[in-house]
């Protein structure tokens, strides 16, 4: 009974986040081995791609990051013709992933994902 809450109370964080960030168009919380945790993502998403992507971009970022002396990774950033895929770490054991439109105001989007993601790691 505790997973189910624990995993009602992301996927409500993922809601707020949606709500109060309207740049934001859908969001996950997956673990660092690529399972979705929680999600608010459309239907027409595919939970088990954007959680596997998720993982191997943040590995891959993490590992790029330390290699060039970047210092720890803080997110990743992809951008499309569409918009943009954005990626944080929640935690040790999670990332927030977040699909935000192509004309986002990314200040206010990380500020909002930092948050999120701090609340996410006192649930993880």
């Amino acid at each position: 009974m505790a997973q189910k809450t624990r995993i009602q109370n992301l996927t409500e964080l993922l809601k707020d986040l949606e709500a109060t960030t309207p740049d934001v168009e859908a969001s996950a919380v997956v673990s660092i081995d690529g399972l979705i945790i929680a999600s608010a993502l459309p239907q027409d998403v595919e939970e088990d791609r954007v959680a596997a992507m998720s993982a191997a971009m943040l590995s891959l970022g993490e590992r790029t990051s330390h290699e060039l002396k970047r210092g720890s990774l803080e997110q990743v950033f992809v951008k499309g013709v569409s918009g943009y895929i954005l990626m944080m770490g929640a935690g040790q054991e999670a990332v927030l992933t977040v699909l935000a439109r192509k004309d986002a105001k990314l200040g206010l989007v990380f500020l909002d994902m930092k948050r999120t993601a701090e609340e996410i790691s006192k649930i993880i």
